[in-house]
């Protein structure tokens, strides 16, 4: 649900094409650290216009779709 959202933002943050960013792409993979992760949710956050709290582990950009979408209801 939110998979398009997160895949523009990671692309505007790593550079690399948003059509190689797949649901079971990791984080790792993608370049992303934990210093990057925090600053990729304040941005989602911008964009999407709701909080995102994480009570979970995320490594995949599948599992942060689930995640909000978890929190949204």
């Amino acid at each position: 649900m939110y998979f398009n959202a997160i895949a523009n933002v990671i692309a505007g943050r790593t550079g690399c094409d948003v059509s190689t960013i797949k649901p079971e792409s990791t984080f790792v993979e993608l370049g992303i650290d934990s210093l990057d992760t925090v600053e990729l949710l304040m941005q989602l956050e911008d964009e999407l216009g709701f909080e995102i709290e994480l009570d979970q582990a995320v490594t995949t950009v599948d599992d942060l779709d689930k995640a909000i979408q978890s929190k949204q209801g």
